[in-house]
């Protein structure tokens, strides 16, 4: 081959490599976790600094929203840190057992809970009597039992109260047009009885063309540690609901409240925007399931999940 076609191919293969880098920095622009790690730089640079009641200072704005595609069985599982992917699993079968007892997920080796079931916390909240791991009337038992007298984590309480979440499939299956598909965590007569007030707090479920999307209100949003969990939470609840309807999981939506960064989180986030997102993951339920309480965590399969690695940041409780 002469020299002047060598140089012609090259140039051409260049070419082809340039127009395709350019093609997928251009797609990796549009990655969904920019809203995330955009909000993060937004809060830190232009966020009010506020006290609260852990003792640890944070930066906060007011209002904010993302949305996430579900469909195509992408999932949503931040990929610029490692998320928890199997807490973020057993949390949700604890919650959708209806459980208040931190001890049950403890056991199984997520400890995401323990701090505020703990001897001490308790007893700062003025539950001398409770027993510990006992968090009080928390999100699962509000989803299957909400009006309930509580008691405490032992008691079996079927048939008691409110089972929102069984509503909430019901109208999906047999009223999908109906605007008040709704879940709620926030009871105010409950509220003094938790070991943590519920910081996700209403959840409303839409139906339109076969897909079913959410969209979860969150009055407090901790956009170091608890975001990236709630993401996932809720999106992974969206996919069960979805193939217990027999529908697909189209769309899930944050809507935010308070938005902080507590500042002992600050350099691992400022670390953690620095790096370009990479491809979400899949998930796959792995086995025909009719009925929500029958899922284990072995059902959900999540493929090709390739985060950087874990950054630390510390929980304030």
């Amino acid at each position: 081959m002469a020299n002047n076609d060598v140089e012609v191919e090259k140039s051409l293969q260049e070419t082809t490599r340039d127009v395709e880098q350019k093609m997928n920095g251009k797609a990796n622009k549009e990655h969904e976790e920019y809203q995330y790690l955009r909000f993060i730089e937004k809060v830190i640079q232009s966020g009010a600094m506020k006290s609260n009641r852990t003792g640890v200072d944070t930066y906060s704005i007011f209002g904010a929203q993302m949305r996430f595609s579900l469909r195509d069985g992408v999932f949503p599982l931040l990929t610029t840190k490692r998320v928890f992917w199997r807490a973020v699993v057993e949390e949700l079968l604890w919650f959708i057992k209806g459980s208040t007892n931190s001890k049950e997920l403890s056991d199984k080796g997520v400890h995401i809970w323990d701090e505020n079931g703990s001897r001490a916390f308790l007893d700062s909240c003025d539950f001398t009597d409770r027993e510990e791991g006992d968090l009080g009337p928390v999100y699962g038992f509000q989803w299957r039992h909400f009006g309930a007298e509580y008691k405490d984590m032992h008691t079996d309480y079927t048939g008691q109260g409110i089972d929102q979440l069984k509503e909430v499939i019901h109208k999906v299956k047999h009223s999908p047009e109906d605007r008040r598909i709704i879940m709620s965590a926030w009871n105010p007569v409950d509220i003094p009885k938790m070991a943590l007030p519920p910081c996700h707090t209403l959840v409303q479920f839409y139906v339109n063309n076969g897909e079913l999307s959410t969209q979860l209100y969150q009055r407090s949003a901790d956009m170091g540690l608890g975001v990236p969990f709630n993401i996932a939470s809720y999106s992974l609840l969206t996919y069960m609901i979805a193939h217990v309807t027999g529908l697909k999981p189209g769309e899930f939506v944050h809507t935010m409240g308070d938005c902080h960064v507590y500042v002992d989180h600050i350099s691992a986030l400022e670390e953690q925007v620095k790096r370009e997102p990479r491809e979400f993951p899949k998930l796959r339920i792995v086995r025909e399931v009719k009925n929500i309480d029958d899922f284990i965590a072995e059902d959900l399969e999540l493929i090709d999940y390739n985060p950087y690695s874990k950054l630390y940041m510390k929980m304030a409780v």
